[in-house]
């Protein structure tokens, strides 16, 4: 057995004393591996899937969320959340996932006693352990688990089985909520975030797969793949009219490419 192998029957061991989960869903590649680990271990009435239908959280993620849960087969529910709400989160604190995390628990961990279900799971993964992951300790508050990271499984092992699996998200670009998109201290508003959602929309149905825009008060950074750089310089006049449009100042193109928490390079270097 390889070592990837053994990790993956190592989560199914985890599902199984489990008995019963809700799965905080978004749709990505981690959530949706897991969510098919669950159903396979566990079998369909024993697993519910639930999204949250947030302001941080793009329209097209959540309607790809319903059809990947229609194709793993799951059932799958949809909750009413709001970050902006939350006392603290707008002003965007470093530890600002920790509020977005336990607003979802608060909801999930309720709705799982009700309909009977023992457990909250979410797909945090072994890689988190390496970056700024303040919803981890919120999962740890609330006495979430985490199976993905308690097997050890790395996002590029979660691909590798989710392939072998035939599930459609396993070369899925990552995805973070649209508050990442914004320096940790200045505000959050739904004004910034409809913003970097119309830019990365744009800039998604040109042809590229992993974008993220970066604001910067009026000033948009975009990164995409380093291989995708030359394309996007290729494109930029209608990118910069688009998105000065959309409401920037100032359009840039991020010359070290995508990297998955950008922003939380300023907090190693302060």
């Amino acid at each position: 057995m390889s070592d990837t192998q053994g990790k993956y029957a190592k989560l199914k061991q985890i599902l199984k004393e489990l008995g019963s989960v809700v799965v905080g869903f978004s749709g990505g590649v981690d959530s949706s591996f897991l969510l098919k680990a669950a159903i396979d271990t566990l079998g369909r009435d024993a697993v519910l899937a639930v999204t949250s239908n947030a302001e941080t959280y793009p329209e097209r993620e959540r309607l790809e969320a319903i059809e990947i849960a229609k194709e793993i087969g799951s059932q799958h529910f949809l909750i009413e959340t709001s970050e902006l709400n939350i006392p603290g989160y707008a002003e965007n604190p470093t530890n600002r996932c920790y509020f977005c995390k336990q607003e979802l628990f608060s909801h999930l961990i309720p709705l799982a006693k009700e309909r009977g279900y023992s457990s909250v799971v979410f797909g945090a993964i072994a890689d988190d352990l390496g970056d700024h992951r303040p919803g981890l300790q919120a999962a740890i508050d609330h006495g979430v688990r985490a199976p993905l990271l308690e097997a050890g499984l790395t996002k590029l092992e979660i691909r590798k089985l989710s392939r072998e699996l035939s599930l459609t998200t396993w070369d899925k670009p990552s995805f973070a909520c649209l508050s990442s998109r914004i320096p940790y201290g200045e505000k959050i508003t739904l004004e910034k975030l409809s913003m970097v959602d119309q830019a990365e929309s744009f800039i998604m149905n040109l042809g590229f797969r992993q974008v993220r825009v970066r604001q910067h008060d009026k000033m948009a950074r975009i990164e995409v793949s380093a291989t995708d750089i030359p394309k996007l310089a290729g494109v930029s006049e209608i990118v910069v009219e688009k998105l000065k449009d959309i409401g920037y100042t100032y359009v840039t193109i991020d010359l070290q490419g995508y990297r998955s928490g950008s922003l939380n390079e300023t907090l190693f270097t302060q």
